[in-house]
């Protein structure tokens, strides 16, 4: 099947790491006219939701341990339901036990405290991991500018740590720090240093981004991308085998830095989620209790989520409220509890390391508290309006480009497309200053306030007399732009539509790559810009209406670097559809608690609006255009249909569909059951009376009767084709003179969800969704009709949203 994955489609991986599984040579059947739970790659081991009375039982019944039993094929849904009942059982268990001895009371305590020392080595991993991401990013970006003599793993900023100079001019250089044109051609100005530091930033650049996608290529093609999206498609129960194993982490966290470093209009925001992720995935087979069951993993990388963001942003509180909000399928209270240890942990860990060098945790902290006034929020809810066009419009954009990927030749030159879009993109960034620096750098620069001290041309303003130099930068008046500062809005103008057009290209892309960053830097460009003409126009017009009362002439009226602030807000709501979890994001990562009103405002304004261009954000969005079985909470399903309309085979024979091929209760034989698996892909089979009657008796799915009946031919005597396969308890008597029969009562449901045919599918989306249900089954007074599949309810909710159906490709 090609082009099925988001990052790995047309890719073939060259390693050997059982943890790897290529999309491209799986074999998965997306047909549409089966009226049972298709593909034997579908739902293998998965049952109809119920509890699996036999899984136990079936485990004793085996004499030995059959590879397969109680795991999942790839590109499947997990049982919820029956993952939450073996965990379950498993305590209760334990319960009794800790009552028989002090060794088993020992365990129990053991156990319980599992999980908290599983957090603790989660935090402890990703937040190491986050520090040297983020120093050796910091060092390789500066690297293709210059280098340090004193030490080449220094980056410019440490590197002039023990300079002397401390002027206007000066302040910025050292003689440590020397430039690729120093070193080449002696010289550090004119067009000879000009060209060369070009040349050698361009193929720095190149030589970043060029070593990054192939390194995805030939041994990791899931680290591409951000990640959350897929993370959010196994959270919700989907199996991706290898997304977030070791090589995974391991190539994901060298290729960020390279792809980082090149100067892409991305960011490591989004990847570190996904590499938090594969350091609980890879903790939790440490762990029996996480490793065998999979409801309790995902309650885990739940956690993980919140760490990445924690780790990301320096926000544990933030990084807690996003995994529940946006990423989040099952969120318990305990596992709120222990994501809030974890990204504590992570936290104080990446603090520890202080990869900023400035002994602080968050990434964006302003110096500047001055107060905002009320007729204020009418352009900041201008720039929400902002941020919900842009973040639509690049939603729809992205997608139309990475479906034309998918599916057009380019998909098929991933190194190419990569060195052709940084190449693109280092010509263009250099020349201008606010495109030359990193995405991080840039935001930092848009949420300062100018200080006396600044020689940013940001902060180039004139009249900065002698009786301003005993006031605070905080209570500095708004005075004319100079000459710099007018250069500076045209260079950030330019940048705005830099970022704006070349993120569009870079984001899906087969290197590690966030949206996070680009999409707060065109934010807070747009919000600079905003800013600097209100603060302008208050000078110059403080008489009008709108500023009277409240700006007078020679006052600090307009704080450029808050509009800044909202601005990078609003445009990452826009793209993300994000609300409470991105307020207290961003105020963690400023630490301005002044502004949380006017974050909010433009925050509801970006999603109102955004909503109304379009309902899905970024992730939903690849989400679909991948496939994936993902039930969104947040899509409302309004029509009038029932269940009879959306069931396999259909009411009355529509569509051509074959009839229900069911299981009977005792009257069939071996030879007949083993055909009729062998002849279909069914992952389970409804059992039922008789054929005649269709009355339901349970479901017993098909991995479990392969393996019942591979075992029974090994160790039960007599056993052949005319044995008769009998689900009913007590069995019917043994046949006189005839062949044993095979008793497989132990692997049979016998408590299936089930609806009725008239049953509205607004209920039945509701119980798919609540439940964690992979399929159900349709009866009419107790008469098996046919069967509704996740894929089904996808597809149905697809076509009613006059969307293609066909895109759902997994069950």
């Amino acid at each position: 099947m090609e082009n099925s994955g988001f990052c790995n489609d047309n890719y073939n991986s060259g390693t050997s790491d059982d943890d790897m599984v290529d999309i491209s040579g799986a074999t998965l059947d997306f047909s549409d006219d089966v009226p049972q739970i298709e593909g034997d790659h579908f739902g293998a081991v998965s049952s109809s939701g119920g509890v699996t009375n036999g899984q136990a039982k079936l485990m004793d019944l085996l004499d030995e341990a059959v590879p397969g039993v109680g795991t999942y094929e790839d590109f499947n849904t997990i049982d919820w339901v029956r993952e939450k009942s073996k965990d379950r059982d498993r305590h209760r268990e334990i319960a009794i036990k800790s009552k028989q001895s002090y060794w088993a009371l020992l365990h129990s305590v053991n156990d319980a405290f599992s999980g908290w020392l599983l957090m603790l080595c989660i935090g402890l991993m990703s937040g190491a991991l986050a520090g040297l991401i983020d120093i050796t990013a910091h060092w390789m970006t500066d690297l293709k500018e210059g280098v340090c003599l004193d030490g080449f793993w220094f980056n410019h900023e440490h590197c002039c740590w023990t300079s002397k100079e401390t002027t206007f001019h000066e302040r910025d250089k050292c003689p440590q720090w020397r430039s690729w044109a120093e070193l080449m051609v002696g010289v550090s100005e004119g067009a000879p240093a000009y060209i060369v530091n070009y040349l050698m930033y361009v193929c720095w650049a190149l030589l970043f981004a060029f070593l990054a996608v192939s390194l995805v290529r030939a041994f990791a093609p899931y680290a591409c991308g951000s990640g959350i999206p897929e993370i959010k498609t196994i959270l919700s129960g989907f199996i991706i085998r290898g997304y977030l194993g070791k090589w995974t982490l391991m190539i994901k966290t060298i290729t960020l830095v390279l792809a980082v470093s090149s100067g892409l209009s991305l960011g490591k925001e989004g990847p570190l989620v996904h590499v938090a992720c594969c350091c609980a995935n890879v903790l939790c087979h440490l762990f029996a209790k996480y490793r065998l069951n999979e409801a309790k993993k995902r309650e885990v990388l739940s956690a993980a989520a919140a760490v990445g963001v924690s780790v990301a942003f320096g926000a544990p509180i933030g990084g807690v409220l996003f995994s529940l909000e946006e990423v989040s399928y099952y969120f318990p209270l305990k596992t709120l509890w222990r994501s809030f240890f974890a990204a504590l942990v992570a936290a104080f860990t990446l603090r520890s390391i202080n990869p900023f060098g400035n002994s602080r945790l968050v990434l964006f902290y302003v110096e500047f508290h001055a107060p905002w006034h009320l007729l204020e929020l009418a352009p900041f809810v201008l720039l929400g309006v902002f941020g919900g066009i842009w973040g639509a419009l690049f939603i729809r954009a992205n997608i139309a480009w990475c479906r034309r990927r998918k599916t057009t030749r380019l998909g098929r030159y991933p190194v190419l497309e990569v060195v052709a879009v940084t190449l693109a993109t280092a010509v263009l960034a250099f020349p201008n200053e606010y495109t030359r620096m990193s995405g991080s750098e840039l935001i930092s620069e848009l949420f300062n306030d100018c200080s006396l001290l600044d020689s940013s041309k940001l902060c180039d303003y004139v009249n900065q007399d002698a009786a301003n130099i005993t006031k605070p930068s905080n209570e500095l008046p708004d005075r004319p732009a100079g000459a710099g500062l007018h250069s500076a809005l045209w260079q950030l103008s330019l940048a705005l539509l830099f970022k704006m057009v070349l993120t569009v290209f870079t984001f899906g892309m087969k290197v590690p790559s966030g949206l996070f960053i680009p999409s707060m830097a065109v934010g807070a460009i747009a919000g600079r810009l905003l800013g600097v003409g209100m603060e302008q126009l208050a000078y110059y017009h403080h008489d009008w209406p709108l500023f009277k009362g409240w700006c007078s002439q020679g006052a600090d009226c307009i704080t450029p670097g808050l509009y800044a602030m909202v601005g990078a807000t609003a445009c990452l709501g826009g793209v993300t559809r994000m609300t409470v979890s991105l307020v207290v994001i961003m105020f963690e990562l400023t630490g301005g608690l002044e502004y949380i009103v006017p974050l909010m405002a433009a925050t509801m304004t970006s999603k109102w609006v955004a909503d109304a261009l379009g309902r899905e954000g970024i992730y939903e969005a690849h989400i679909r255009l991948n496939g994936y079985p993902f039930l969104e909470a947040k899509e409302e399903f309004g029509h009038k249909t029932l269940a009879m309309d959306v069931m396999r085979p259909r009411a009355g024979g529509r569509r051509g569909d074959p009839p229900l091929a069911t299981l009977s209760q005792e009257g069939m034989t071996l030879g007949e059951v083993e055909a009729l698996v062998g002849g279909t892909k069914f992952s389970g089979f409804p059992v039922v009376v008789s054929q005649e009657s269709q009355r339901l008796v349970g479901l017993v799915l098909r991995r479990d009767l392969l393996i019942s009946i591979d075992n029974s031919r090994k160790h039960q005597e007599g056993v052949v084709s005319a044995s008769r396969v009998v689900f009913s308890d007590p069995p019917p008597p043994q046949v006189e003179n005839g062949p044993p029969d095979l008793k497989l009562r132990s692997i049979l449901d016998l408590s299936p969800f089930t609806v009725t045919d008239h049953t509205p599918m607004e209920i039945v989306v509701d119980i798919f969704r609540k439940l964690g249900l992979r399929q159900c089954l349709v009866t009419h007074n107790g008469r098996l009709l046919g069967i509704i599949t996740k894929k089904d309810i996808l597809k149905h909710m697809a076509q009613m949203a006059n969307r293609d159906p066909d895109s759902i490709l997994f069950n």
